[in-house]
């Protein structure tokens, strides 16, 4: 007859258990840029401290340090350089900033409140007083604040970024497939891959204004342009990796294909794609790398809402805070950046199988 369990084992049974989800959470984890957490986890669920504070050292408080250092030597050196708008601002003076532009978004907001209350409440005095055709609903057209820009320039980069994924995904499946269609298209992949977005902006910002005459109030036309540039630069190294990855998957499993007599749409989605997923999303990260450097450009070139355009503007201004809110923007783009490219590894952990999965 066995022997019931004691406390100690039901301690040690459920210690257990919680290092088998750190493990399993160790993964996504690390994906998203929060593989230090892992140590932190581990010690709380009673794991030997010594060996996690090595991992914790090395993943945590080294980079931390890192930045500590950049932030001494740029606060000591700032002072010593003397541009036509003053000296370079330090850290302290680009928080300010950023307290700065939070006030200035918390100003709009309470505008844009007020503008709707008397414009609700003047539609309710015409109401009442018999003139409820003459009600009209006016949309608050102030100055887009900083984190409008942020969005307006989220959105514009997904939007180009999805375009590219739609053409190049499709065209790198048939590259990787066909040396015929791969020895037709390198050539052109060769020719429009180094073209700066420079040189696309004004082309497409003739043929868009041509082609796109209804112009929707979702999609303005200045948001389709910068997408379209952003797709133009984009999509090659999406292209490029995936035809990489399809011509390499392993020829037993298109043989396999061939035994079992499969549809071509079934050989591409059940062998095709699960094989090249790793390559085809580190293109998809390249990419979307590429196309958020590529549409700040396009944004400070053609003028047009977004974070680009504020760099812009804060440079014409020139006022003394000018160059520290361009400093606060060059931190935010690297920052979103960071979060972007963190998002595609996320997604590419959990849609991709590795020798451990």
């Amino acid at each position: 007859m066995g022997r019931e369990p004691g406390a100690e084992d039901r301690r040690i049974l459920k210690r257990e258990k919680r290092m088998m989800r750190i493990t399993r959470a160790t993964g996504p984890l690390t994906a998203i840029g929060l593989g230090w957490s892992v140590p932190l986890m581990k010690m709380a669920a009673g794991d030997d401290p010594s060996s996690n504070m090595k991992v914790l050292w090395k993943s945590l408080l080294v980079p931390l340090l890192g930045i500590l250092a950049f932030l001494g030597v740029w606060a000591a050196l700032a002072p010593t350089v003397h541009t036509s708008l003053g000296t370079v601002p330090g850290p302290a003076q680009v928080a300010d900033q950023v307290g700065s532009l939070y006030a200035d978004w918390e100003r709009t907001q309470a505008d844009k409140a007020a503008f709707y209350e008397r414009q609700e409440a003047r539609n309710q005095q015409m109401i009442e007083a018999g003139y409820g055709d003459r009600v009209q609903t006016r949309a608050y057209t102030g100055a887009p604040t900083y984190p409008q820009q942020i969005l307006t320039s989220l959105k514009t980069v997904f939007l180009g970024f999805l375009l590219a994924t739609v053409i190049a995904v499709p065209l790198g499946i048939a590259c990787g497939l066909s040396s015929t269609i791969n020895g037709a298209l390198n050539p052109l992949i060769q020719i429009f891959k180094p073209v700066s977005p420079l040189a696309w902006l004004p082309i497409v910002t003739m043929i868009v204004s041509a082609l796109y005459v209804n112009v929707s109030d979702a999609l303005p036309k200045s948001m389709v342009v910068s997408a379209i540039t952003v797709t133009l630069c984009s999509l090659w190294p999406t292209l490029i990796n995936t035809s990489l990855g399809v011509a390499s998957i392993d020829k037993d499993l298109v043989n396999v294909g061939k035994v079992l007599q499969l549809s071509t749409a079934k050989t591409i989605t059940k062998l095709v794609l699960p094989s090249a997923m790793p390559l085809i999303f580190t293109g998809l990260r390249l990419s979307l790398g590429v196309g958020w450097m590529v549409l700040i450009a396009a944004e400070m070139l053609a003028q047009n809402p977004g974070l680009g355009k504020f760099v812009w503007d804060e440079f014409q201004n020139g006022s003394s805070d000018s160059l520290a809110r361009i400093m606060v923007a060059v931190i935010t783009i690297g920052i979103v950046g960071f979060v972007l490219d963190r998002i595609m590894a996320a997604l590419q952990s959990a849609f991709t199988f590795s020798g451990t999965r």
